[in-house]
């Protein structure tokens, strides 16, 4: 396992896996091992996946400095990552809180980003608004699954701000196409592979400046691809529209059928999607 040092000296890991050129892949969690993105549903056999555990997570030391867990500070980590790859410009992956590192990464040093794939990303460092009732409508999708009903309760529940501890495991079905065994134990996983303490700071006051991020993701002129899922509650596809607007060179997919994973619910089209865009003729960079 490959080990590289931050700015601030913390000891951090990143796992290499795949063939082709590299694509560097920020989790989400936030603040959670990045061993649940896997082969991100077979995508390996297009590119070499460097997926970075952020520091507290995975195989990454915990920084001296708990302060540094908030997401703006660990922008030093992505940059320290790229040069130990002795990359001139990365292609970069992130999903859901990750997308919040990688827009702030982004605005900073867009010169050294090539293609950026944001999947059902959090919206947090641009500073959208997403209202309950989008968060409703694309629950209601579901309408017909046996466990809607006491789940949009619950969701409903969040929403209006009165959730307590059992509502967000009762929303738990709404991530995932289908609420069988394998997504109970991917959602088992997640709550031991999460750094709690890191995630109570990830956002903490000072870091985003939705305002100056935006302005610099709208002068970033390298492609982009916001893939969205149908059915995800945590990302609505009108939300993820306005997202695709803030980029000059956007692309944006709604993968059918999808929740917040997506490479878990139709590899394939999640597959296909990603390598066509990662392979245009104008893309295939980090080298």
């Amino acid at each position: 396992m490959p080990t590289f040092t931050a700015p601030d000296g913390t000891t951090l890991a990143y796992h290499a896996t795949g063939d082709g050129p590299p694509l560097v892949c920020l989790p989400g969690g936030p603040m959670q091992d990045s061993v649940y993105l896997g082969d991100l549903g077979g995508l390996t056999a297009h590119r070499t996946l460097i997926r970075l555990d952020l520091r507290g997570t995975g195989r990454s030391a915990v920084p001296t400095d708990t302060a540094s867990y908030r997401c703006d500070r660990q922008v030093a980590d992505v940059e320290a990552l790229r040069e130990e790859l002795g990359l001139e410009r990365l292609d970069l992956l992130a999903h859901s809180a990750g997308a919040n590192l990688a827009a702030l990464y982004t605005a900073r040093h867009p010169d050294r980003v090539g293609r950026l794939a944001l999947i059902t990303p959090s919206v947090f460092a641009v500073g959208l608004d997403i209202a309950a009732e989008d968060r409703l409508a694309a629950a209601r999708l579901r309408r017909d699954e046996p466990w809607f009903a006491p789940a949009y309760a619950s969701l409903e529940a969040i929403t209006a701000g009165r959730a307590t501890a059992a509502d967000w495991d009762a929303v738990a079905p709404f991530w995932f196409a289908r609420w069988d065994d394998d997504a109970q134990a991917f959602r088992a996983a997640e709550r031991r592979q999460r750094n709690d303490e890191a995630a109570a700071l990830y956002a903490s006051d000072g870091a985003f400046d939705p305002d100056a991020t935006r302005t610099g993701l709208a002068m970033f002129s390298s492609p982009v691809l916001v893939l969205a899922g149908e059915y995800d509650v945590a990302g609505p596809a009108r939300v993820m529209q306005e997202y695709w607007g803030l980029f000059p060179r956007t692309e944006l997919v709604v993968q059918k059928g999808a929740g917040h994973f997506p490479w878990r619910d139709d590899p394939k089209r999640f597959v296909t999607a990603l390598a066509a865009f990662l392979d245009e003729a104008d893309g295939v960079s980090g080298s």
